[in-house]
């Protein structure tokens, strides 16, 4: 991936995170393992919201 598409990316999750953080929403950990993984190009923009979905519904189960 070209250095400026993830040089993008990652502006677009630094906004992201400030915007959650405004409306007073944590950024879980692995939220953010997820969002740099897809800066990277290493899983797609799906990918991030299926494989953050599923934790989120893991956690609701656990929750209980």
């Amino acid at each position: 991936m070209a250095p400026q598409k993830i040089a993008q990316r990652k502006r677009a999750m630094r906004v992201a995170d400030a915007v959650n953080k405004m409306e007073g929403v944590p950024v879980r950990c692995y939220a953010i393992e997820l969002s740099n993984a897809w800066c990277e190009g290493k899983i797609t923009g799906a990918q991030t919201k299926e494989t953050l979905l599923k934790s989120h519904i893991e956690m609701a189960r656990r929750v209980k």
